[in-house]
């Protein structure tokens, strides 16, 4: 498990009973969360005292309940800085877990030696454009949302990269891809967060355990003759670490190393690691 444990002004405090308590910076949110299924270990502090709860509805869905908490507020990982904000399905706009991968990639950007160009797909807020950017690699960020395309520009901005050579797309990720194939656009490091579940902007369905094969050889025809690296991410409980692992295997295993894991946040009441999802990285020989 890659375990994301350089944060500061992030925790998971507590967890269990299909929730967990953590702090974001000076507040405290308490969020389902499916992976926890065992007993609380502190099931009396701090979890009454929680600055927001996000309450399931029977129906599906859920709502927040406020008590003590501002509209937006920041929390910082290293040299990065994210607004939070809690939205609709439990989110708050940030996958602390990932600043194991965000490491990952501004590490070997750093040691390349040479200019790198990202492509980032399905990229949400935008914690791994920020990190890459920051690394100094240039960037092309896709989302389909145009909402949250804003939210990662607000992060770029926030973490001193208002001017970084960052192209900002709001599209479906798979005609993004293919316009750039016909366009004959390259990139060194690709990395891609693909929903369980989504819509594009005109009805697009995908459905990751159909899809995510196809879309990654798709991918593949935009990754350069001399790539550097590949991050995928998945979140859907229908996928193991490994299955992502032996697609991009088959493609390019030739070429580097593929190590699949989950990732995880550390859990203070227990020390144990609280999985948050799997990885599959690619490095480039």
């Amino acid at each position: 498990m890659w375990i994301s444990d350089k944060w500061e002004d992030f925790s998971v405090i507590d967890c269990g009973n299909g929730e967990k308590l953590e702090k974001w910076g000076d507040f405290t949110l308490v969020r389902p969360d499916p992976q926890a299924i065992w007993n609380k270990k502190n099931p009396k502090k701090g979890w009454s005292t929680a600055d927001a709860i996000y309450n399931r509805s029977s129906s599906g869905g859920g709502r927040w309940q406020v008590k003590n908490l501002p509209e937006k507020w920041q929390v910082k990982y290293k040299d990065l800085v994210f607004n939070i904000k809690p939205m609709n399905f439990k989110h708050t706009g940030l996958f602390p877990e990932q600043a194991s991968n965000w490491d990952f990639a501004s590490d070997l950007i750093k040691s390349a030696n040479r200019p790198i160009s990202v492509l980032n797909l399905f990229a949400y807020t935008g914690g791994a454009t920020i990190a890459s950017a920051k690394a100094g690699a240039t960037v092309c960020h896709v989302d389909a949302a145009k909402g949250m395309v804003s939210h990662a520009r607000e992060n770029a901005v926030s973490s001193g990269l208002e001017n970084a050579p960052i192209r900002w797309i709001v599209d479906d990720c798979k005609k993004f891809v293919e316009r750039e194939i016909r366009r004959g656009n390259k990139y060194d490091a690709i990395i891609m967060d693909p929903p369980s579940y989504g819509r594009g902007p005109t009805g697009e369905v995908w459905k990751i355990e159909d899809d995510i094969a196809d879309f990654i050889k798709l991918t593949l025809q935009v990754l350069s003759d001399k790539p550097l690296f590949m991050i995928i991410n998945s979140y859907s409980t229908g996928l193991s670490a490994s299955t992502i692992g032996y697609i991009l295997g088959d493609e390019l295993g030739h070429k580097g190393t593929i190590l699949s894991e989950e990732l995880g946040l550390e859990v203070l009441s227990t020390g144990l690691s609280l999985p948050c999802g799997n990885t599959t990285r690619f490095i480039a020989k």
